[in-house]
């Protein structure tokens, strides 16, 4: 593993315990949830206690008399966190009172009783070897910086975002600078600086490709300027991006179909198309001779192709690649409509009649379902025998708090997942929305808000925790 994270990640999800034991995981208790009776005062007593009954805590954890001294240990830890045996990227300080904790109580976003000081992220420095040009699966061109190895947050990295052209040229960044990169959230690498001091004399412009890098076809700046694209729908890359984004869980749920595989089907000539996935069947032989590719992976795979055929006509819309249409869009449309015939026939003022569906919106459901690609698409998936229509919704038994209600999720809750609570909003009634705005009835907030809470507060848009979104919810 190229490091503790992955470690840990890579193993909890083994299905065999014995693997599991066997790689000797350890953690450290950093908080606490519902403790009743409650018979500590402190956090500091509460852990202590929890030290008594074996159970690991930080021996790093210091209690501070005041702002001062709080600012004197972050700082003392900034030139020493890197000795560590794992990664951190800052420091949580905490009111010590667990009866003061309870009267600052939270906000829809986190408690008031605690913040996190971050530190400055970890960058290298390295030198920009080339620049290559990764296609998407809309013909989106991303600039991707090839970089001399560099060890940064404990991988190697080798190639960092260089987001696009509008970012290249606000940094003035060339092949051969020398550059400065960090990661993203901790995750991403991307370049952030160049040493311009450090240039050398035969450093040179990265400049937009004139034509694609996969396929030869022409590109063109998008209406912002900002984004370059390829305009063939025919392109390769884009084909086998669109061909591994149409097997993913949220759309048609094709297991197995990773990049790996939609790059092997793509180039082996097997798929052109979406519909080639369902004619694989007729060319097993061919599939078996695919790199990795035994008899019971390649009937594993085209019994979960045959599976989708029947999947509901949301799972299909969200699987077309239509620009601005997700996964929430295309369940309203399914249900809307009922049918893609339906959908096809729909003007775009038809279609705005659809919750949180605007001229934008509906402008791209036209265009790509009203163009010669989108009616082969279409046309080619029915005759394999795709099902392209929704099921009518049961009347729902029980209570229906959320009826009629448009509600968006944002930031990170703790006892639900994203699909989790979306599929339990649309169970009592409600409707999930995946932006907000002046028709949003309220806004359910949760660690690490961003964007759409800032919006929500700007429309005048309610605001709720998790907690009493549990109590509408009658989750308690």
């Amino acid at each position: 593993f190229a490091n503790p994270r992955n470690a840990t990640a890579g193993t909890l999800k083994q299905l065999d315990s014995r693997t599991v034991a066997q790689r000797k995981l350890s953690f450290t208790a950093h908080g606490f949830g519902q403790v009743d009776p409650l018979e500590f005062d402190t956090q500091y007593d509460l852990f202590q206690g929890l030290k008594a009954w074996g159970i690991p805590i930080s021996p790093h954890m210091r209690r501070a008399k005041n702002v001062d001294e709080v600012i004197r240990i972050i700082h003392d830890w900034d030139g020493k966190r890197g000795s560590l045996d794992y990664a951190t990227d800052g420091m949580v300080i905490k009111v010590n009172r667990l009866d003061q904790r309870e009267t600052l109580g939270t906000t829809s976003r986190s408690p008031r009783w605690c913040i996190a000081y971050k530190y400055a992220a970890e960058r290298a420095r390295t030198k920009l070897l080339s620049v290559r040009f990764q296609v998407g699966k809309l013909g989106t061109i991303t600039p991707v910086a090839n970089l001399d190895p560099v060890l940064l947050a404990g991988t190697t990295v080798k190639s960092a975002s260089l987001h696009n052209f509008d970012q290249i040229e606000r940094l003035g960044v060339r092949v051969g600078d020398m550059v400065y990169v960090e990661k993203a959230g901790e995750i991403i690498p991307q370049v952030v600086e160049v040493d311009v001091a450090a240039r050398p004399a035969d450093a040179r412009q990265i400049k937009p490709p004139a034509k694609c890098p996969e396929c030869d076809s022409e590109t063109v700046r998008d209406e912002g300027g900002v984004f370059l694209r390829c305009v063939n729908p025919a392109c390769p890359a884009q084909i086998k991006e669109r061909l591994r984004y149409f097997c993913a869980r949220d759309q048609m749920d094709i297991e197995g179909v990773g990049d790996a595989l939609a790059a092997q089907l793509v180039d082996s000539g097997l798929v052109h198309e979406f519909a080639d996935l369902y004619r694989l069947n007729e060319r097993r032989e061919e599939l078996l001779g695919l790199e990795r590719m035994g008899k019971k992976s390649a009937d594993n795979l085209l019994a979960a192709i045959d599976k989708s055929k029947s999947n509901p006509l949301a799972r299909l819309l969200a699987a077309l690649n239509i620009q601005h249409v997700g996964v929430n869009t295309a369940i309203d449309l399914a249900e809307h409509f009922g049918s893609m015939d339906a959908i096809i026939a729909a003007s775009k003022d038809d279609l705005q009649q659809v919750g949180g569906i605007g001229p934008e919106l509906a402008e791209s459901i036209c265009g790509f379902l009203h163009s010669t690609q989108g009616q082969w698409t279409v046309t080619h998936l029915r005759d394999v025998g795709v099902n392209m229509t929704q099921p009518r919704k049961a009347k729902a038994a029980g209570p229906q708090p959320f009826a009629g209600k448009t509600i968006v999720v944002t930031g990170t809750l703790e006892h639900y997942g994203r699909k989790d609570i979306e599929d339990l909003i649309r169970r009592l009634g409600g409707k999930p929305a995946g932006s907000v705005s002046k028709k949003t009835d309220f806004v359910v907030a949760g660690a690490e808000a961003g964007s759409k809470l800032d919006k929500a507060r700007d429309l005048g848009v309610e605001v709720i925790d998790e907690a009493e979104f549990r109590r509408r919810a009658g989750a308690g």
